[in-house]
């Protein structure tokens, strides 16, 4: 009985070829463990399918930011049995896109129209160097947009008056800012989440790796939902500042500065008096009110924090 078709061999050049690889670096990888030799016959060494599944593995790996030191470690967990797709498809999860959001693809001309009608080619180079824009390789008077909403920010912000220049400027600052709390999300979910998951001397098995995976798709709206919230608050609270403290600057100084009549109790004044006597009277009990204002906003400040406190802690 004949047996099945002979599996494919490649030769180190068929394998680079085929794995987008080059020859230099299927050796390096060989020398340092990442991929087994291959099988020798004669005085030929081949290579079969498995060495190309690796070497996109490996590519894939890196693509993601692993080291090969890690991607070493990774495979030796699969070659070891304990499994790589659950680690791979956490991976995916994490690296996948976080926004609903599809890149779009505009114009030179386009995207001169939208900002006014005029040329700016040091804007353009700084809204590609922020990744507000992405060149297309094969057409230079043509870019990506990875975010067609922040692109329309920037156009209502210049409409109202705003210079390209400040919106940029703004843009760098909000990202630090952003990333500041992106930081810190992900130390509290890791913290109280996927520590179970990531800390410990091995891998998670595909099992764990598939559980977290459904907890990040479960938690990542949350960031953006609780950003969202916190951001609405915010703006209300200090816009309405903002508007009073402003509208406040057009009064007079003599409105600024007018006194309204309070009744005190007769023998309550006789104690002032006779405490920081009759010419220092009104401005004693002024600076008194005035710091037990301060000392009730104190009390109200700190009692929220104690209360947000108690609120995040974990039973």
């Amino acid at each position: 009985m004949a047996g099945g078709p002979a599996p494919p061999a490649y030769r180190i050049e068929d394998l680079a070829h085929l794995s987008g690889a080059t020859v230099r670096t299927i050796r390096a990888y060989q020398d340092r463990g990442l991929l087994p030799r291959p099988e020798r016959r004669g005085r030929a060494n081949l290579y079969a399918d498995t060495h190309l599944v690796r070497l996109r593995q490996i590519a894939d790996l890196l693509d993601r930011g692993y080291t090969l030191a890690s991607i070493k470690e990774l495979l030796e967990a699969w070659d070891a049995g304990r499994g790589l797709g659950g680690v791979l498809g956490l991976v995916a999860e994490v690296d996948g896109p976080w926004t609903d959001e599809e890149p779009v693809r505009i114009s030179r001309a386009e995207l001169d129209r939208r900002f006014g009608g005029a040329p700016d080619d040091a804007a353009v180079a700084e809204a590609v160097e922020l990744g507000v824009l992405e060149p297309v390789a094969d057409d230079e008077d043509s870019f990506v947009v990875p975010s067609p909403q922040e692109l329309a920010v920037a156009v209502e912000l210049h409409a109202s008056g705003v210079p390209l220049s400040a919106i940029s400027a703004h843009l760098r600052e909000l990202r630090g800012q952003v990333e500041h709390i992106a930081a810190r999300f992900l130390e509290f979910t890791t913290e109280h989440v996927f520590a179970r998951y990531l800390d410990g001397p091995h891998h998670p098995t595909d099992a764990e790796a598939a559980e977290a995976a459904s907890l990040i798709r479960r938690l990542r709206p949350l960031a953006q939902h609780t950003v969202d919230a916190e951001l609405a608050r915010a703006m209300r609270l200090l816009a309405v500042r903002h508007l009073r403290r402003h509208l406040g600057a057009d009064e007079t100084p003599e409105h600024r500065n007018r006194t309204r009549t309070v009744p005190l109790a007769e023998e309550t004044m006789r104690a002032v008096e006779s405490l920081v006597g009759p010419e220092h009277a009104a401005a004693f009990v002024t600076l008194a009110a005035e710091r037990e204002v301060r000392a009730r906003n104190l009390d109200r400040l700190a009692s929220n924090h104690c209360s947000s406190a108690d609120l995040g802690e974990t039973p």
